[in-house]
């Protein structure tokens, strides 16, 4: 399994937080796989430059449940979905390891 962190631009973290979106799609530049874990970076537009910002899908994990590569998703990408990992189940949050590692 992997954990990815990744940036989420805020009207989408919005969507996920209230449990309205349950997919993302992404360039598969990683290799996502089923199983492996998502952490997301909220950034917001403020005076006029991209930031992070304090948002409900801090310290949230998500786990992608199903990936669909092809099938109407254009060449190179794909649509997770995800789902909230249970706090007895989330791995420790560890930045120092970059953006993404193996558990």
């Amino acid at each position: 399994m992997v954990i990815h962190e990744l940036k989420i631009r805020k009207n989408f973290a919005d969507a996920i937080a209230d449990g309205t979106k349950t997919f993302e799609i992404r360039k598969n530049d990683r290799g996502y796989q089923t199983g492996d874990r998502l952490r997301f970076t909220v950034l917001d537009l403020i005076d006029g430059e991209v930031q992070p910002v304090i948002h409900p899908l801090d310290g949230r994990e998500y786990e992608i449940a199903y990936l669909l590569s092809g099938w109407g998703v254009a060449l190179g990408y794909v649509a997770l979905g995800i789902r909230e990992v249970s706090d007895e189940d989330a791995t420790p949050y560890d930045v120092e390891h970059g953006r993404s590692y193996e558990l």
